[in-house]
């Protein structure tokens, strides 16, 4: 597997949508594997094909804690409740740290790496992440929802990270 290298603002690819995946083989299960290596390297949570440079509707979440990671190609949100407002940061921005409101829950229909439909419903910071990702694909960035801007000490402090 490789370590890919992280796409920092400013780049266009950031605020571009991604294109839909329409083949799944075995060029697409690699940048999956090396997506989770590079974001595992940089101790992210979160990571969307754009941010690697690939223009593609690909993202995972991986919350570690024996949670099971999640690979979604072409996700769209289908259903949101509640909402909250946390720390987020992002691997694209390093150390821009910021409060941002989002829904409490979300419910996901997406494919997984062989192509299958699946959906998936996720509350608090797993709601969070996912959203987070998916906002990557639609060209949103966090940046663009930032209720205040927090320093990377008060964000230690609080014991988050995305």
């Amino acid at each position: 597997m490789t370590i890919l290298k992280i796409v920092e603002h400013p780049n266009e690819i950031l605020t571009t949508p991604a294109q839909k995946v329409t083949v799944f083989d075995k060029k697409l299960g690699i940048l999956l594997d090396d997506m989770y290596e590079t974001m595992m390297a940089a101790d992210g949570i979160g990571l969307a094909a754009p941010q690697v440079g690939v223009s593609k509707r690909i993202a995972i979440v991986d919350l570690g804690e024996g949670q099971e990671i999640i690979e979604m190609i072409n996700p769209e949100i289908v259903a949101i409740g509640g909402k909250e407002v946390e720390v987020e940061g992002c691997l694209s921005f390093p150390d821009i740290y910021g409060e941002v409101e989002r829904p409490y829950y979300v419910k996901i229909e997406a494919e997984d790496r062989d192509g299958n439909l699946y959906e998936l419903e996720a509350e608090d910071y797993e709601a969070r992440a996912i959203q987070h990702e998916i906002d990557h694909l639609n060209g949103i960035l966090f940046t663009s929802k930032i209720l205040r801007y927090v320093t990377p000490d008060e964000f230690t402090e609080e014991g988050e990270e995305q």
